[in-house]
């Protein structure tokens, strides 16, 4: 279940230890294989892809794409420096368009780019300003956890579940300042694939621990490129083979339980030269899944706007990636979606293996969606306060559930939200829920229906 005892859980994970799923295998299993077999095929496709939509609002064509293409995942997208609040409004409005016609009702995946430094995402107040990692790897190993734990709690209680971090290339000291994708920005937690090991993966336990799905990237590695994929056609690395210790990171992030790998746009000449890793099987299924044996979702760069995929049309690149043996096409620009999803169902319609292909990655999704408990049950946003409201927020509180209101519980809401803890619910108590929620104050002087409604859709986005 999301959300609950987090504190608890950041004590529990072990730097270096494995972090276990949010829920046994069979029973994600089980979970993903119910909500497969409920869904059409339009809506399973959707299941596959990542649409953009700024930090700052939902766009006209994310909802599109949610809606229309039944796309089930999306990510915030540009700056937000406005704080947690409004992305609280924002997350809870999505969670509110995974319908039973859009998604049969599976919830959608919310991520965003919080690597810290210059890629920082949301900002503001209930954000901590983030170093780069750069930085955070000159810390002691059990600093950075606790930190990462931090950070993800505060992407948490915004309805963010994933977090597109770590990165997890090594770049070395001599070209680090040339290396344009990750080395210019200081995006990589040192110089030597030893210290992005350790380093890298007190980041990934310390968010795990916080409830995040966490996505390393860019696989195998970006660390050896001039280039930057976001803007140049044909980036191509000449160092990295199979067995490079660059490798070693991902690896370790691998067998210690990452659910999400991004692969890298770059072409890697000693793996395959004839293209980008995003579209090389021998990369994807071969080197990724076969060697490193991972079996969670592999997901894509972006293959909306990126100049390195340039060449092909949007409904190439997302059939090529799948045919590789990639989950999850992440597009940060929504206008792609309708020839992406197109492609894909026409491929599908007319070529067994890829429709096997396409069979296999959705249920790959679901079932990590049904671990990081994404697939349990839910509120009913109708409004009224009572016993299952009532127990939902206990849970996210960490107090006993008891189904009922009590002091307890009103005290431990009060300190949550930031206003007066004395277990007295009335007007101050009231205007600051509502802050909190993100949503317009009313003068409220106890619960109404329009607070209670906006709190039930949040706590779906928690639980």
């Amino acid at each position: 279940m999301r959300g609950l005892a987090v504190a608890a859980a950041a004590t529990m994970f072990s730097v270096g230890t494995p972090v276990p799923p949010r829920a046994e295998a069979a029973t994600a299993a089980q979970l993903a294989q119910a909500a497969y077999n409920r869904m059409s095929n339009a809506q399973r496709i959707g299941q596959l892809f990542m649409v953009g939509t700024p930090a700052t609002g939902l766009s006209s064509a994310a909802s599109t794409a949610i809606g229309t293409y039944h796309v089930g995942n999306v990510v915030l997208t540009g700056r937000s420096t406005a704080g947690a609040a409004p992305v609280r409004a924002l997350t809870a409005r999505l969670d509110r368009l995974a319908t039973t016609g859009a998604t049969a009702g599976v919830p959608l995946w919310v991520s965003t780019d919080q690597e810290g430094g210059n890629v920082q995402v949301l900002q503001g107040s209930g954000f901590s300003r983030m170093p780069t990692a750069l930085t955070m790897g000159t810390w002691a190993t059990t600093t950075l956890a606790s930190s990462a734990g931090t950070w993800g709690r505060q992407l948490r209680r915004a309805g963010v579940d994933m977090n597109l971090a770590p990165v997890l290339d090594t770049v070395p000291a001599a070209t680090a300042s040339t290396n344009m994708p990750i080395g210019y920005w200081q995006r990589e937690f040192g110089h030597t694939s030893s210290v992005v090991t350790v380093k890298g993966g007190a980041f990934l336990s310390g968010e795990r621990a916080a409830d995040l799905a966490m996505t390393a990237k860019h696989f195998p590695g970006l660390g050896y490129v001039t280039g930057n994929t976001d803007t140049t056609a044909g980036v191509k690395d000449g160092v990295t083979t199979t067995t490079s210790a660059s490798i070693a990171p991902f690896r370790s992030a691998v067998a210690n339980g990452v659910p999400v790998v991004m692969m890298s746009s770059a072409i890697y000449t000693r793996i395959d030269s004839s293209q980008p890793a995003v579209f090389s099987p021998t990369v994807v299924t071969g080197l990724l899944r076969t060697n490193l044996g991972f079996r969670g979702v592999v997901m894509s760069d972006d293959l909306g706007n990126a100049k390195a995929v340039a060449a092909w049309s949007a409904g190439e690149r997302a059939v090529r990636f799948i045919d590789a043996g990639g989950d999850e096409v992440l597009t940060v620009n929504a206008s792609t979606i309708p020839a992406m999803v197109s492609a894909v169902t026409s491929r599908a319609a007319t070529s067994s293996a890829f429709r096997g292909k396409v069979a296999a990655s959705v249920m790959r999704v679901l079932t990590a969606k049904a671990a990081e408990g994404l697939l349990g049950a839910r509120l009913s946003l109708d409004g009224s306060f009572g016993p299952a409201t009532t127990s939902a927020l206990q849970r996210w509180l960490g107090v006993t559930v008891t189904g009922t209101r009590n002091s307890t519980t009103t005290r431990a809401l009060q300190a949550r939200i930031g206003t007066t803890v004395d277990g007295l619910w009335g007007p101050a108590s009231m205007r600051a829920m509502q802050l909190y929620l993100g949503m317009g104050t009313d003068g409220a002087r106890t619960w109404n229906s329009r607070t209670v409604t906006q709190l039930q859709a949040y706590l779906n986005t928690q639980l």
